[in-house]
C-alpha cells in the first residue's frame, strides 16, 4: 500500500537539499564556484557548504531517530536510543581529514542512516511514508557528496 508523503514534509525535505545541491554545483561549475566564493564567501561554496551542512544534518537526524525511540518501550526503546546517537557521533568523529575523506565518510554516514531509518520504520516507530521520503532525500545527498568527493 502506497503512503504518500505529506506535502509539507516533502517540501521541507526538498528545501533541505539546497545546501547539498549548491555545494555540488559550485564544485562542478568553476564560474559558479568563483561567483559564490566572491559573493557568499568560502564557507558557502564548494565542498565546505555540503560537508558542514552534512555534519549538521546527520546530527539533526540523530534527534529525529531519538524521537522515534520514544515511541518504543523496554529493550526496543533502549536499542533505539543507543542507535539514534550514532549519526551525530559519526559526524563528529569522521568529518576531519580534508574534503575528500570527509565527503566519503559522510556518504557512509548517510548510507548507514538510511539503514537506521529502515529499522525504525520497520519497527513501526516512523511514519508509514517515512522510507519514501528518506530514500529520495538520501539518494540526492549521496549524489551531491559523491560530486564533492570524486570531482
Amino acid at each position: 500500500m502506497m503512503h504518500p508523503v505529506p506535502r509539507s514534509a516533502l517540501l521541507l525535505g526538498l528545501a533541505g537539499l539546497i545546501p547539498f545541491v549548491w555545494g555540488a554545483l559550485t564544485v562542478i561549475s568553476e564560474p559558479l564556484g568563483l561567483w559564490s566564493a566572491q559573493t557568499l564567501g568560502g564557507r558557502f561554496t564548494g565542498p565546505y557548504v555540503g560537508l558542514f551542512y552534512g555534519a549538521i544534518i546527520l546530527s539533526f537526524m540523530s534527534g529525529v531517530l531519538w524521537g522515534f525511540a520514544t515511541k518504543a518501550s523496554g529493550a526496543v526503546a533502549m536499542s533505539g536510543y543507543v542507535l539514534s546517537v550514532i549519526p551525530a557521533l559519526w559526524a563528529f568523529f569522521m568529518t576531519g581529514g580534508g574534503p575528500t575523506g570527509a565527503a566519503v565518510n559522510l556518504m557512509a554516514g548517510f548510507a548507514g542512516l538510511l539503514l537506521l531509518d529502515w529499522m525504525f520504520w520497520r519497527q513501526g516507530l516512523a511514519p508509514a511514508w517515512w522510507m519514501h521520503l528518506r530514500v529520495l532525500l538520501s539518494a540526492i545527498v549521496l549524489i551531491c557528496l559523491a560530486v564533492v568527493a570524486f570531482d
